[in-house]
This record gives structure tokens, C-alpha cells and sequence, in this order.
């Protein structure tokens, strides 16, 4: 059955990220179809994101310039943990890469030399996103050194992004229709979804069908009874509460994340205001408990009501069942810790498209993309429990249980390979690089017992010499650099 007519149930980000790159990259002999309704809410505080975005993003043709100015973006480079390990301790986990290709082993080894060496410099002294946030700046590098290279994504809000693709995705063809689904018809044969039938009566039928109906999952899971994988054993945090507020003070070019007794809490600056939310879980803590904490604990005056959101970790155990293909949060959630929410939707949108059933829906195409799905989210999970696993507090008992988490084998594996020889296990689906998993075990205070022989080649004072060098190097471009907000200024102005 060739594919002709793309149905898209449900908008909001999720949706019209979908739509916009499907109108981009189908051929015009596919028609591509939206259906949503004003009358039915989005969840809507994904505000962080990571430097993917900006790959599809230019994949779709946006402007940069125009794209921030129309989604109150602001840069992000890094995220701030605080009170992670103990309380009073913070460390960055930036985008960027510290030090230089130094050879066939990762800078980490060679930092653990100079170490030995009584070097006292941090591993962050190398990374030029760590310089840029704690100055509050950010500049573009015009080089392709990548000494100099300066990774970075976009604090935005995710409602204006969905309208704003919305805007772009109508103007090059997606035909939406408002409505509230009132059930699917199924092929009695197949069991594929043939049509939605709206509260209007209106039947919208399609060939393939992209679920977008967030946590109700109303194709996937309702029509088609697919199963979801409750991972609440590992991340048990299952609630948030989320306020925004003015914007007081610098502009920083980083999420805060920030410890409390049963979760964290996150700040997000905008370039107009500030996202603020509490992650918990209620068994540790009463939602009401959690509202007082992060309203005492903000960072300007509010301009909206606190709102309570809850949710259940896990996924669906197949992303894409019969004709339909889940994105977003009917495919699963993860809690914001990493920003990986929007990444997800994109990460499911560009892995559709590249195994688009153009002729016919094949068994080995879905089993592919199920494959990959699984594994991808299965290492976000594992990178977001390292954080909590990796705790030493003892001031309550959410940070003690978290202490004493049953990881899976493959984290347990990756940190024990770390900690016996400084190398890191890269999996092939892994969104997070070697320098973000390095970052975060450092910071949470995993130590080496050994580092990679390649790291003696020199001698001790080329050795050093090599890389005072370097450090240098990575400061020169401290001395042009913009402010955050003066960089927004000038930028969106051009």
C-alpha cells in the first residue's frame, strides 16, 4: 500500500515539528494533514533544548534570527548542577568538548597526567562553553578551529515554537483541521487505523497515521492497545510543579538545576522571562509541600499560577505499531533533567523520515525503527539515573534510596570501565558524547585509578609546556566577548 495521505493527530510542539519536516522532505505526491483542537490543552514547559535543535532547524530552512525572535529564545550552553553530590557543591555539564584532539585517547587522559604532575587546574580551565558561562557571555567564534569551537542550543518557549512551525508548516502545505477526535475506525482485516472521526462528524482518513495526542496516546495506546514500560523503579520522581517569572538580574547562558530534599528544581532564563518548576515525587514529598518550596525560592515576581503536572517514567514497548508511529509524549517520558524532551520528538521525526515506507509498510523498516527507539531511550534513562545514583547526600531519605538504585548492567558497566581506566564506553545511539558522561561522573565525584599510556608519550616539560599552551588558547576569545544579553541585543537586531 504506497503511502499517499500523512495524518498527523495532535499539534502542539510535537505536531508541528512533525509536520514541518514532513512537508519539507515528502515528495508533493504525499499529502500531509493535521488535526488538532484549540479546546484541548498542552502540557507545553519544555523550554531547553540541546545543539541538535539547531541541525534541524536548518534542515527546515529557518532562520535563526527570525526563529529566536519569535520563540523568546535565549542561548544555552551548559547546565548548572547544584547541591547534586553534596549540598553547597555545583558543577557545569556544558555542550562543548574540554582540551583538544590530542591523539587516539580522550583529553580526559591527559588532564589526569597533568594532574599527577600537582597541575591544579579543573578540567572545565579547557572548555570554552565553561569560560563563556561564567562569564554571562556568548559570542560566535568566526573560525573553524575547533579549539574554538562553541556548541550550543536555545532556552525557548516550546508553545510560540509550535505556532511559529505552525506558521511555516501551513504556508508550505500542511492542511489542518480543528477538531476533537472522537474515536478511529481499524481495517477489520489489518487492524490498521483507516480514519479519525471528529466530534463534528468530519472523517479525516490516511494511509499513516502519527500519534501527537501527548500522555493520552490515543491511537497508539487507546486504538491500538500497545503496552507502556513503567521505569519508575529507576526514576521515581513523577510529578512537577511549573510557575514563570520576570526576569530579574543577568541574563545567564545556562539552565540551573538545582538538588532539593525529594527532586530539583530547574530555571530556565528566556530572553524575557524566567521558566521555573519543581521535579518530585510525591512519595517523598506532598504536592502541596512542593509548590510552597518553589514558590519560596524563585527567582523574580511570578506571572502565572503554579500549575501541577504528573506523569509516569517509562516508554511504549514499540514506538511504531501497525500504521502508526508514536512522537513525543505518547511514545514515553522522561523527566527534564537533560533536556531531552524536544530532542526526543526530533529524534523521532528525522528517524521516520529516514525510514519512510514510501511503497509499503515493511516488517524489517518497523522493526528497525522500534530497535533504535528502544536503545536511544533506554541510554537517556541510564544518563539520567547516573546523576541521581551518584549522590552522597544524607540529608533525607529520597537522596539515600537513590543512592541504592537496581542500575542496569550496561550504567554499572560504563561507570566500573571509567573508574579502572579513564575510558569511556560510547554506545551508538547515545545522544550524550564521552565529555557529557565524563562531566557528570567527574562532577558527582567518580575518580580514575589509571589513565591511558598514550598520555607519557611526551616529556613531562613539553608535556606541560603543551598544555599551558592550550589553556591560553582557550582564553584568547574571553577578550572580545559579548555579555548574553548584549549579544541577543545586537543579534536579533540585525
Amino acid at each position: 500500500m504506497a503511502i499517499r495521505k500523512l495524518v498527523i493527530a495532535g499539534g502542539g510542539t510535537a505536531g508541528w515539528m512533525t509536520a514541518a519536516m514532513a512537508v519539507r522532505l515528502l515528495p508533493s505526491s504525499v499529502s500531509v494533514e493535521l488535526v488538532e483542537s484549540e479546546q484541548i490543552g498542552i502540557i507545553g514547559v519544555g523550554e531547553a533544548t540541546i545543539p541538535p535543535i539547531r541541525n534541524f532547524n536548518n534542515v527546515l530552512g529557518l532562520d535563526e534570527r527570525e526563529f529566536m525572535r519569535e520563540t523568546n529564545s535565549s542561548i544555552k550552553l551548559a547546565i548548572k548542577f547544584e547541591n547534586w553530590r553534596v549540598q553547597g557543591e555545583s558543577y557545569f555539564h556544558t555542550f562543548g568538548a574540554p582540551g583538544a584532539q590530542m591523539g587516539f585517547c580522550s583529553f580526559n587522559h591527559f588532564w589526569e597526567r597533568a594532574r599527577s604532575l600537582g597541575d591544579d587546574h579543573s578540567l572545565w580551565d579547557y572548555d570554552l562553553n565553561y569560560l563563556f558561562c561564567e562569564r554571562n557571555g556568548f559570542n560566535k567564534l568566526p573560525t573553524q578551529n575547533p579549539v574554538y569551537e562553541v556548541p550550543y542550543a536555545y532556552h525557548f518557549d516550546s508553545n510560540l515554537y509550535g505556532q511559529y512551525l505552525r506558521k511555516v508548516s501551513e504556508k508550505a502545505g500542511v492542511i489542518r483541521t480543528e477538531g476533537v477526535i472522537n474515536h478511529v475506525s481499524r481495517d477489520p482485516d489489518s487492524g490498521y487505523i483507516e480514519a479519525l472521526h471528529l466530534e463534528s462528524g468530519k472523517v479525516v482518513k490516511g494511509d499513516l497515521f502519527i500519534d501527537c495526542t501527548g500522555i493520552r496516546g490515543l491511537l497508539i495506546q487507546k486504538a491500538l492497545g500497545v503496552s507502556y514500560e513503567d521505569w519508575s523503579d529507576l526514576l521515581p520522581a513523577n510529578s512537577a510543579v511549573a510557575v514563570q517569572t520576570e526576569r530579574e538580574g543577568d541574563l545567564v547562558p545556562y539552565t540551573r538545576s538545582i538538588a532539593h530534599s525529594a527532586g530539583w528544581q530547574w530555571q530556565i532564563p528566556l530572553a524575557e522571562r524566567v521558566g521555573n518548576g519543581m521535579v518530585y515525587s510525591d512519595h517523598y514529598i506532598s504536592d502541596d509541600e512542593a509548590s510552597h518550596n518553589l514558590m519560596q525560592n524563585l527567582p523574580g515576581k511570578c506571572i502565572t499560577d503554579p500549575r501541577v503536572i504528573k506523569f509516569q517514567t517509562g516508554r511504549l514497548s514499540q514506538q511504531w505499531a501497525k500504521n502508526v508511529i508514536a512522537v513525543g509524549l505518547s511514545s514515553g517520558f522522561l523527566e527534564p533533567l537533560e533536556s531531552t524532551s524536544i530532542h526526543l520528538i526530533q529524534s523521532a521525526v528525522v528517524r521516520l523520515f529516514k525510514l519512510f515506507p514510501h511503497e509499503e509498510i515493511s516488517p524489517i523498516l518497523v522493526d528497525n525503527f522500534n530497535r533504535e527507539s528502544k536503545e536511544e531511550y533506554e541510554t537517556v534513562r541510564d544518563f539520567i539515573v547516573l546523576h541521581y545514583f551518584l549522590n552522597e547526600r544524607n540529608d533525607s531519605r529520597f537522596w539515600v534510596d537513590m543512592r541504592n538504585l537496581n542500575i542496569p548492567d550496561r550504567l554499572r558497566d560504563k561507570m566500573r570501565l571509567y573508574r579502572e581506566t579513564g575510558v569511556i564506553q560510547q554506545d551508538a545511539l547515545d545522544i550524550f558524547r564521552d565529555s557529557s558522561w565524563l562531566q557528570v561522573m567527574m562532577g558527582q565525584g567518580v575518580g580514575v585509578q589509571s589513565y591511558h599510556p598514550l598520555a607519557d608519550k611526551m616529556s613531562k616539560d613539553e608535556f606541560l609546556e603543551t598544555m599551558a599552551k592550550l589553556r591560553k588558547a582557550k582564553c584568547q576569545p574571553l577578550r572580545q566577548l559579548k555579555s548574553h544579553e548584549a549579544f541577543l541585543k545586537s543579534y536579533l537586531s540585525g
